[in-house]
């Protein structure tokens, strides 16, 4: 199955639950570190996927944006979308 061919609220879901599946999993070894608990090599791991997951569901509300003949309320979900996760994105690859 194509993701062009599947609709776009479901689209913007499955870019929302990557997106936020994503921060929490960049975000754990950053409490584990505050918490004092050793996380030791998974800290990459973790960050690593928490990443790819950000730039999936980035790129799911990108595809969104793309479409044509999308009603302009999911094209404005879609774009606030993509702006939360290209900051989250940035915080987490500077970090």
């Amino acid at each position: 199955m194509k993701w062009t061919a599947i609709g776009e609220k479901k689209l913007l879901n499955r870019s929302f639950l990557f997106g936020i599946t994503g921060i929490l999993l960049a975000l754990m070894p950053l409490a584990f570190g505050v918490l004092g608990i050793e996380v030791g090599r998974f800290y990459g791991w973790l960050s690593g996927i928490g990443i790819a997951l950000q730039l999936l569901g980035m790129s799911l509300a990108v595809l969104v944006i793309r479409q044509r003949r999308v009603a302009e309320e999911i094209q404005q979900k879609a774009k606030q979308m993509t702006l939360v996760l290209a900051v989250s994105l940035l915080f987490f690859i500077l970090i």
